[in-house]
């Protein structure tokens, strides 16, 4: 499942589901009571497969949103500004439309509450370690993992920021990095 507890609170849940067509089409009604899109991904553990592709995707998109928008803004940008150009250019993305890691640019976004209320950081290492994994079983090369399994190790590790929404990294970068890892 994707959505996180925006998503929960919503009723609008991505459900990725693995096994036989008889089994999907039992519980597809189920599913569609708490989300929107609820998809067969084929044989049992594909629907795993694809949640841990997923939150690959959506981590580094995240360290990613969380550098662009740290660099630009120590460049002097506002950070609203910023936010404006990326959504509206091909740097787009949920992490920086929806989940924006600086607090004040998206008031829904738990970095405009102190990073809570969303997928925590512990969560999302935990995650990140599971799609490496199942990447390395498949022989599937992920090149951005190191970088990034490091970065959120680090934030999981922290007691400041495990419990924090996984966004919290925009805050860790706000340091001296370097030292930090």
């Amino acid at each position: 499942m994707s959505g996180g507890v925006v998503g929960a609170r919503a009723g609008t849940l991505s459900f990725m589901v693995g096994g036989s067509e008889d089994t999907f089409r039992r519980v597809q009604p189920i599913l569609h009571w708490m989300g929107r899109k609820v998809v067969h991904c084929g044989k049992h553990g594909a629907g795993l497969s694809a949640k841990l592709a997923n939150n690959y995707l959506l981590a580094i998109n995240n360290l990613a949103t969380a550098e662009a928008m740290n660099f630009g803004v120590k460049a002097g940008l506002d950070p609203l500004i910023l936010a404006r150009i990326i959504n509206s250019a091909t740097g787009r993305n949920w992490a920086s439309e929806v989940n924006n890691p600086v607090p004040g640019v998206n008031e829904a976004a738990p970095a405009s509450r102190q990073y809570q209320g969303g997928f925590a950081s512990s969560l999302m290492n935990k995650d990140l370690r599971l799609a490496i994994t199942a990447a390395e079983q498949v022989r599937a090369p992920l090149l951005l993992s190191q970088a990034a399994s490091d970065i959120y190790g680090k934030l999981a590790d922290d007691k400041r920021y495990s419990r924090l929404d996984f966004s919290a990294v925009y805050d860790f970068l706000q340091g001296d990095v370097r030292s930090k890892l």
